[in-house]
């Protein structure tokens, strides 16, 4: 069942989602294979440090974070990728590395690559690795309200 934080999010906010199942898999890409659904469909969320202050960067499966790229289009003078101990006990009722990319529900900034603001439907991490939810990415924007921006590129190894 997904985190019932984001669940009773979405429920108050009476946006449709689809939860699904699928077996053990830890990357996105091996989610993707899992769930038999698109890499450019499964939104991946990456922690990061954006001057010293921890935010989300949201983005296809099969693309890769360009953190110099993320920097400049940030204003930042440093952009890094956070450390697990760093968010571990931020949220607390996900597995590591499970978030789902709801940064305004623990009260952090959300970045969402260009790219993945293309897709109808994205899926995500429901807080486990063994369950998806689905939903439109119009809601996810209308919810989240992310900063779209171009901070990725497709990677050759997908």
């Amino acid at each position: 069942m997904p985190t019932q934080k984001l669940k009773t999010f979405l429920d108050s906010h009476r946006v449709p989602y689809l939860t699904i199942h699928h077996s053990m898999a830890f990357t996105a890409q091996q989610i993707a294979a899992s769930a038999h659904i698109s890499g450019k469909e499964i939104a991946k969320t990456v922690m990061i440090k954006v001057d010293g202050k921890m935010a989300m960067a949201v983005l296809p499966a099969s693309f890769q974070v360009d953190f110099d790229l993320l920097k400049r289009t940030t204003g930042a003078s440093k952009v890094e990728l956070a450390d697990e101990r760093e968010f571990k006990d931020r949220f607390p009722e996900c597995e590591i590395g499970a978030m789902p990319p709801f940064g305004n529900l623990y009260g952090m900034d959300v970045f969402v690559a260009e790219s993945l603001t293309k897709q109808e439907e994205i899926a995500f991490n429901a807080g486990s690795h063994t369950e998806l939810i689905q939903m439109g990415y119009k809601d996810f924007e209308r919810l989240v309200k992310p900063e779209v921006l171009k901070f990725s590129a497709e990677s050759i190894h997908v």
